[in-house]
Protein backbone atom coordinates (compact mmCIF):
# COMPACT_ATOMS: atom_id res chain seq x y z
CA UNK A 1 0.00 0.00 0.00
CA UNK A 2 1.20 3.49 -0.78
CA UNK A 3 0.01 7.09 -0.96
CA UNK A 4 0.57 9.04 -4.15
CA UNK A 5 0.10 12.71 -4.95
CA UNK A 6 1.32 15.31 -7.44
CA UNK A 7 3.15 15.21 -10.75
CA UNK A 8 6.79 15.58 -11.73
CA UNK A 9 10.01 13.87 -10.68
CA UNK A 10 9.31 11.07 -8.21
CA UNK A 11 10.19 11.19 -4.50
CA UNK A 12 9.69 7.93 -2.59
CA UNK A 13 9.37 8.33 1.18
CA UNK A 14 9.95 5.24 3.36
CA UNK A 15 8.99 5.42 7.06
CA UNK A 16 10.75 3.77 9.97
CA UNK A 17 10.01 0.80 12.21
CA UNK A 18 6.25 0.08 12.39
CA UNK A 19 5.40 3.60 11.22
CA UNK A 20 2.78 4.33 8.52
CA UNK A 21 3.16 6.16 5.21
CA UNK A 22 0.82 8.81 6.61
CA UNK A 23 3.55 10.06 8.95
CA UNK A 24 5.05 11.84 5.91
CA UNK A 25 1.90 13.98 5.52
CA UNK A 26 3.77 17.34 5.93
CA UNK A 27 6.10 16.31 3.09
CA UNK A 28 3.32 14.93 0.89
CA UNK A 29 1.42 18.21 1.11
CA UNK A 30 4.53 20.35 0.52
CA UNK A 31 6.32 18.46 -2.25
CA UNK A 32 3.28 17.30 -4.25
CA UNK A 33 3.04 20.84 -5.64
CA UNK A 34 6.18 20.22 -7.73
CA UNK A 35 6.87 16.48 -7.53
CA UNK A 36 5.20 13.12 -7.80
CA UNK A 37 5.27 12.08 -4.16
CA UNK A 38 4.90 8.46 -3.09
CA UNK A 39 4.90 7.36 0.55
CA UNK A 40 4.89 3.62 1.12
CA UNK A 41 3.60 1.43 3.93
CA UNK A 42 6.47 -1.07 3.99
CA UNK A 43 5.82 -4.79 4.15
CA UNK A 44 3.88 -5.65 7.36
CA UNK A 45 3.27 -1.99 8.25
CA UNK A 46 0.29 0.32 7.97
CA UNK A 47 -2.23 -0.82 5.35
CA UNK A 48 0.18 -3.20 3.58
CA UNK A 49 -0.19 -6.97 3.88
CA UNK A 50 1.10 -8.46 7.12
CA UNK A 51 3.53 -10.93 5.59
CA UNK A 52 4.73 -13.92 7.59
CA UNK A 53 8.00 -13.92 5.64
CA UNK A 54 10.43 -11.38 4.24
CA UNK A 55 10.54 -9.01 7.20
CA UNK A 56 14.22 -8.16 6.84
CA UNK A 57 16.18 -5.41 5.05
CA UNK A 58 17.05 -7.34 1.89
CA UNK A 59 13.48 -8.39 1.10
CA UNK A 60 12.08 -4.96 1.94
CA UNK A 61 14.73 -3.32 -0.26
CA UNK A 62 13.51 -5.59 -3.06
CA UNK A 63 9.95 -4.42 -2.32
CA UNK A 64 11.02 -0.82 -2.91
CA UNK A 65 12.70 -1.78 -6.18
CA UNK A 66 9.53 -3.56 -7.28
CA UNK A 67 7.47 -0.51 -6.32
CA UNK A 68 9.74 1.79 -8.34
CA UNK A 69 9.39 -0.56 -11.32
CA UNK A 70 5.61 -0.70 -10.83
CA UNK A 71 5.39 3.08 -10.80
CA UNK A 72 7.33 3.25 -14.03
CA UNK A 73 9.57 5.81 -12.39
CA UNK A 74 13.16 6.49 -13.28
CA UNK A 75 15.72 8.53 -11.37
CA UNK A 76 13.80 8.43 -8.11
CA UNK A 77 14.74 10.41 -5.01
CA UNK A 78 14.70 7.81 -2.22
CA UNK A 79 14.14 9.12 1.32
CA UNK A 80 14.54 6.68 4.21
CA UNK A 81 13.92 7.44 7.87
CA UNK A 82 15.29 5.53 10.88
CA UNK A 83 15.27 1.77 10.17
CA UNK A 84 14.70 2.64 6.50
CA UNK A 85 18.20 4.16 6.40
CA UNK A 86 19.53 0.63 6.62
CA UNK A 87 16.96 -0.60 4.12
CA UNK A 88 17.78 2.09 1.56
CA UNK A 89 21.52 1.47 1.92
CA UNK A 90 20.77 -2.24 1.47
CA UNK A 91 18.84 -1.21 -1.67
CA UNK A 92 22.00 0.41 -3.04
CA UNK A 93 24.07 -2.62 -2.07
CA UNK A 94 21.68 -4.89 -4.00
CA UNK A 95 20.67 -2.77 -7.00
CA UNK A 96 23.24 0.02 -7.25
CA UNK A 97 22.35 3.67 -7.73
CA UNK A 98 21.05 3.53 -11.32
CA UNK A 99 17.35 3.69 -10.31
CA UNK A 100 18.04 6.75 -8.13
CA UNK A 101 18.74 10.41 -8.71
CA UNK A 102 19.46 11.12 -5.04
CA UNK A 103 19.39 9.48 -1.61
CA UNK A 104 18.27 11.09 1.64
CA UNK A 105 19.13 9.40 4.95
CA UNK A 106 17.06 10.65 7.88
CA UNK A 107 17.93 10.18 11.54
CA UNK A 108 19.83 6.90 11.71
CA UNK A 109 23.52 6.19 11.47
CA UNK A 110 24.87 3.72 8.91
CA UNK A 111 27.06 2.51 11.75
CA UNK A 112 26.49 1.95 15.45
CA UNK A 113 29.68 1.17 17.38
CA UNK A 114 29.29 -2.04 19.42
CA UNK A 115 28.96 -1.33 23.12
CA UNK A 116 27.50 -3.17 26.09
CA UNK A 117 25.17 -0.25 26.82
CA UNK A 118 23.74 -0.48 23.31
CA UNK A 119 23.16 -4.23 23.62
CA UNK A 120 21.54 -3.79 27.04
CA UNK A 121 19.21 -1.12 25.64
CA UNK A 122 18.15 -3.35 22.76
CA UNK A 123 17.51 -6.24 25.16
CA UNK A 124 15.27 -4.07 27.32
CA UNK A 125 13.44 -2.75 24.28
CA UNK A 126 12.70 -6.24 22.97
CA UNK A 127 11.61 -7.37 26.43
CA UNK A 128 9.28 -4.40 27.01
CA UNK A 129 7.87 -4.61 23.49
CA UNK A 130 6.79 -8.21 23.99
CA UNK A 131 5.69 -7.88 27.63
CA UNK A 132 3.18 -5.06 27.02
CA UNK A 133 2.95 -4.01 23.40
CA UNK A 134 0.33 -1.27 23.82
CA UNK A 135 2.12 0.42 26.70
CA UNK A 136 5.46 0.17 24.90
CA UNK A 137 4.09 1.71 21.71
CA UNK A 138 2.36 4.56 23.53
CA UNK A 139 5.67 5.53 25.12
CA UNK A 140 7.72 4.83 22.00
CA UNK A 141 5.61 7.04 19.76
CA UNK A 142 5.67 9.93 22.20
CA UNK A 143 9.44 9.61 22.54
CA UNK A 144 9.84 10.30 18.80
CA UNK A 145 8.88 13.95 19.23
CA UNK A 146 10.59 16.74 21.08
CA UNK A 147 7.87 19.32 20.43
CA UNK A 148 4.26 19.00 21.62
CA UNK A 149 1.95 17.16 19.21
CA UNK A 150 -1.87 16.96 19.36
CA UNK A 151 -3.09 13.96 21.34
CA UNK A 152 -5.35 12.68 18.51
CA UNK A 153 -2.31 12.71 16.22
CA UNK A 154 -0.18 10.72 18.69
CA UNK A 155 -3.02 8.25 19.18
CA UNK A 156 -3.41 7.78 15.42
CA UNK A 157 0.31 7.10 14.94
CA UNK A 158 0.24 4.67 17.86
CA UNK A 159 -2.80 2.86 16.45
CA UNK A 160 -1.11 2.58 13.06
CA UNK A 161 2.05 1.16 14.64
CA UNK A 162 0.03 -1.53 16.41
CA UNK A 163 -1.06 -2.94 13.03
CA UNK A 164 2.34 -4.61 12.76
CA UNK A 165 2.19 -7.96 14.64
CA UNK A 166 4.49 -8.10 17.68
CA UNK A 167 6.50 -11.06 16.40
CA UNK A 168 6.99 -9.22 13.10
CA UNK A 169 8.10 -6.08 14.94
CA UNK A 170 10.84 -8.14 16.57
CA UNK A 171 11.78 -9.78 13.27
CA UNK A 172 12.16 -6.39 11.58
CA UNK A 173 14.93 -5.48 14.03
CA UNK A 174 16.60 -8.89 14.30
CA UNK A 175 19.18 -8.36 11.55
CA UNK A 176 19.83 -4.77 12.56
CA UNK A 177 20.41 -5.88 16.16
CA UNK A 178 23.40 -8.03 15.20
CA UNK A 179 24.69 -6.32 12.06
CA UNK A 180 24.53 -2.54 11.92
CA UNK A 181 27.61 -1.47 9.99
CA UNK A 182 26.93 -0.34 6.43
CA UNK A 183 29.83 2.07 6.16
CA UNK A 184 31.20 0.08 3.22
CA UNK A 185 28.21 1.21 1.12
CA UNK A 186 28.85 4.94 1.59
CA UNK A 187 31.80 5.33 -0.84
CA UNK A 188 29.69 3.61 -3.53
CA UNK A 189 27.11 6.40 -3.45
CA UNK A 190 27.87 8.19 -6.70
CA UNK A 191 24.67 10.23 -6.56
CA UNK A 192 23.83 13.28 -4.44
CA UNK A 193 23.35 12.25 -0.79
CA UNK A 194 21.83 14.25 2.04
CA UNK A 195 21.86 13.23 5.70
CA UNK A 196 19.39 14.89 8.06
CA UNK A 197 20.07 14.06 11.70
CA UNK A 198 19.35 15.20 15.23
CA UNK A 199 22.06 16.01 17.74
CA UNK A 200 21.95 12.38 18.90
CA UNK A 201 23.16 11.31 15.46
CA UNK A 202 25.69 14.07 14.80
CA UNK A 203 28.27 11.34 14.28
CA UNK A 204 26.20 10.07 11.34
CA UNK A 205 26.16 13.53 9.76
CA UNK A 206 29.94 13.72 10.03
CA UNK A 207 30.25 10.18 8.63
CA UNK A 208 28.18 11.09 5.57
CA UNK A 209 30.22 14.24 4.94
CA UNK A 210 33.52 12.36 5.22
CA UNK A 211 32.63 9.06 3.51
CA UNK A 212 30.22 9.97 0.72
CA UNK A 213 31.74 11.83 -2.24
CA UNK A 214 30.10 15.27 -2.10
CA UNK A 215 27.87 14.15 0.76
CA UNK A 216 25.84 16.83 2.53
CA UNK A 217 24.38 16.76 6.03
CA UNK A 218 22.24 18.90 8.31
CA UNK A 219 21.86 18.59 12.08
CA UNK A 220 18.58 19.60 13.74
CA UNK A 221 19.49 20.53 17.31
CA UNK A 222 15.93 21.20 18.54
CA UNK A 223 13.93 18.32 17.07
CA UNK A 224 13.16 14.76 18.08
CA UNK A 225 13.57 11.52 16.17
CA UNK A 226 10.60 12.39 13.98
CA UNK A 227 12.29 15.64 12.97
CA UNK A 228 10.39 16.04 9.71
CA UNK A 229 7.23 16.54 11.79
CA UNK A 230 8.80 18.33 14.75
CA UNK A 231 10.44 20.86 12.44
CA UNK A 232 8.56 20.27 9.20
CA UNK A 233 9.16 23.72 7.73
CA UNK A 234 12.92 23.51 8.14
CA UNK A 235 13.06 19.90 6.93
CA UNK A 236 11.02 20.71 3.83
CA UNK A 237 13.20 23.74 3.06
CA UNK A 238 16.44 21.77 3.49
CA UNK A 239 15.18 18.93 1.30
CA UNK A 240 13.73 21.31 -1.30
CA UNK A 241 17.01 23.22 -1.62
CA UNK A 242 18.93 19.95 -1.89
CA UNK A 243 16.63 18.68 -4.64
CA UNK A 244 16.86 21.92 -6.60
CA UNK A 245 20.64 21.63 -6.60
CA UNK A 246 20.48 18.03 -7.83
CA UNK A 247 18.25 19.09 -10.75
CA UNK A 248 20.53 21.92 -11.89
Amino acid sequence: HYLESGRGPTILFVPGWMMPAEIWRPQIEYFSKSYRVVAVDPRSQGASDKAAEGNYPGRRAQDYKELIDHLGASQVVLVGWSLAVHETLTFVQMFGTNPLSALVLVERSPYTPPAQEERDARYMMFQNLQADRKQFMAGFVRSMYRKPQPEPYLESVTAASLKTPTTTAVALLAEFAVKNDLRHVLPKLNIPVLGVMTENNRFAAELIRSSVPGGQAEVFEDAGHCLFVDDADRFNTVLDNFLKKTRN
